[in-house]
């Protein structure tokens, strides 16, 4: 399966679409977390814990696009484009979406 933002894969043409497909993630944060990132807010650098979460929302939303994809019989995802929010009432929530255009090339 070819995951890509792009419009098209250089190579291969689209020769079937099946509409727009999404994958979410939402992932919440625990208070161990928020602790240590706000600890790293005032003394500066990355927080590795919330790198992490991201990264882990990122891969399933993409993971569940793909899989949608593979239920419509697609072998690709083109124009894929990835949005990130922080949701709920105090924001302790990330929600990770990914949606682009099932496909099949040859």
């Amino acid at each position: 399966m070819i995951l890509t933002t792009t419009p098209s894969i250089e190579g291969h043409k689209i020769t079937a679409y099946f509409g727009v497909i999404t994958g979410e993630a939402i992932m919440g944060a625990n208070i161990m977390r928020d602790i240590f990132a706000s600890i790293t807010d005032i003394i500066g650098g990355r927080s590795g814990a919330y790198e992490e979460k991201l990264q882990e929302a990122r891969h399933i939303a993409l993971k569940e696009l793909e899989e949608r994809a593979v239920r419509l019989g697609a072998n690709a995802v083109v124009g894929i484009d990835l949005d990130y929010e922080v949701i709920g009432q105090s924001g302790s929530m990330l929600m990770v979406s990914a949606s682009g255009t099932a496909v099949n090339i040859d």
